[in-house]
């Protein structure tokens, strides 16, 4: 057991989530880094290490309820407490088929990751972060999970038409304002994030940000001081819309 601060990053072990997960070591936390691939998750771990963090590997997929309820189990062994979750996993199935020819078994794969897993974590983990002292939970939105931007014409946003991502992230914004409603009582500040338009594998490495830069938004949620908003949609420019 340990008094130092501890963090959860689901889907750690690339892009984002590991550049999430080295921001949060480099402000003094102890990281836990949740990946379904424990090959991948210990790579990155080994990696983070190099650089001197401190971080640890979580077996942990999302999208199973045993997973979930075995990572829980395992950090609870761990830690008393838990400051800080980051539901960063996400998927995209085909980039390129239209809404009119999208497989039902692809969105529902979709959603189980992108919508079900961070309610599934979050409840799951709920114990360890009512424990912490005023912990904090991020959801890993996407501009095309704002209805605003994505129907305004000057909106780089609005050029995207994929019904199962786009629905499943607005739909997280959802989740993340009754969790938010919720939780306010017990000083945990729930809030949404979209990180800009990154170069990661999800995209075919398109973005024109880096990881670092767009884990940015996310660390910020992660830290935000007692005073700090909830139930919100944060981007690198500060609120964003619906």
């Amino acid at each position: 057991m340990t008094n130092k601060r501890q963090a959860l990053v689901t889907g750690a072990n690339k892009g984002i989530g590991l550049a999430i997960a080295r921001g949060l070591a480099k402000a003094g936390m102890t990281v836990w880094v949740g990946a379904r691939d424990q090959v991948r998750g210990e790579l990155a771990v080994a990696q983070l290490r190099e650089e001197g963090h401190d971080v640890h590997f979580l077996a942990l997929d999302v999208a199973d309820e045993a997973s979930v309820r075995n990572a829980a189990q395992a950090l609870g062994s761990k830690t008393k407490a838990l400051d800080v979750l980051v539901n960063n996993a996400g998927i995209v199935v085909d980039m390129t088929v239209p809404p009119s020819q999208i497989r039902m078994e692809d969105m529902k794969a979709v959603f189980e990751v992108n919508l079900f897993g961070p309610v599934r974590v979050t409840q799951a983990f709920l114990p360890l972060l009512k424990a912490a002292n005023q912990a904090r939970i991020v959801m890993m939105g996407s501009g095309v999970g704002s209805l605003t931007l994505i129907t305004d014409p000057t909106s780089i946003y609005s050029t995207v038409n994929l019904l199962d991502y786009t629905s499943s992230k607005v739909a997280l914004s959802a989740v993340t304002v009754s969790f938010a409603k919720e939780l306010e009582p017990f000083g945990i500040k729930v809030n949404v994030v979209e990180p800009g338009h990154v170069r990661t594998d999800l995209n075919g490495n398109s973005g024109f940000l880096t990881p670092d830069e767009g884990a940015v938004t996310a660390i910020n949620a992660a830290l935000l001081d007692a005073d700090g908003p909830t139930g919100g949609f944060f981007g690198s420019h500060g609120r964003q819309p619906w």
